[in-house]
């Protein structure tokens, strides 16, 4: 990937979450059409993050009293300490304001602005509640992608075949399990299902139990794979 193209992702980055304070602050949420079931997973990062903004802030009094006979280092510093306070609260609100979207067709997963992945309803063969705290993330190869809130994932969902997934600054992925976070885990696998059943109903295929503790719907072989094998956008 070149410099200039990933200068472009992180400047899309920073405008995201800059958006997210606005949207935070009029209790509004992104990309959640009418019809479309939220599904949230902020709470579990929320006293962290309150607690890091806290320090920092009172990092920043510190600092404006230690400086306050030197102006100019006292106005870069203040200026630095604000946009560490905003991205940290930045952190929050994408994460309140960009929850995980079920669609009729669509399971769209998100990690606050960093990264999002939409997956087509048709290609999940089985969903699961699976708590896990994730210490070190997926090794490189391992099919995994694990959108991890608080070091921890909470629900599992496996592929029906494997689909190509391109990360956050343009890495292409091979991926056929995803794990992320619901603050309700269970209620997110209770309406997963329902909505992988409506799938199935309307398109006629057949279901069936997943593993695991019990696995949504299956797919079936005719589950048809996106063109050219590159079934995730991933922003």
């Amino acid at each position: 990937m070149s410099r200039g193209a990933a200068l472009r992702r992180l400047a899309a980055y920073e405008a995201r979450w800059l958006v997210s304070l606005g949207w935070w602050v009029a209790r509004r949420r992104i990309g959640v059409a009418p019809g479309e079931r939220a599904l949230k997973y902020a709470g579990a990062q929320a006293a962290f993050v309150y607690g890091l903004a806290f320090v920092c802030v009172v990092e920043s009094v510190g600092v404006s009293v230690l400086l306050a006979d030197r102006p100019v280092a006292h106005t870069v510093m203040l200026v630095l300490d604000v946009y560490t306070v905003l991205v940290v609260l930045g952190l929050q609100a994408a994460a309140v304001t960009r929850p995980h979207v079920l669609g009729a067709e669509t399971l769209w997963l998100r990690a606050g602005a960093r990264r999002d992945i939409r997956i087509p309803l048709e290609l999940i063969a089985s969903v699961r509640h699976d708590l896990r705290f994730v210490r070190e993330p997926a090794k490189d190869g391992s099919e995994v992608v694990e959108l991890v809130v608080g070091d921890q994932t909470s629900v599992t969902v496996e592929l029906s075949e494997p689909v190509v997934a391109i990360g956050f600054l343009g890495r292409r992925e091979t991926v056929r399990t995803v794990r992320f976070h619901a603050d309700d885990p269970r209620a997110a696998v209770t309406a997963l299902r329902a909505q992988l059943a409506a799938v199935h109903a309307g398109t006629g295929e057949g279901t069936g139990s997943g593993s695991g503790g019990g696995s949504a719907p299956g797919t079936g072989d005719g589950a048809a794979p996106e063109r050219g094998g590159a079934a995730v956008r991933q922003g």
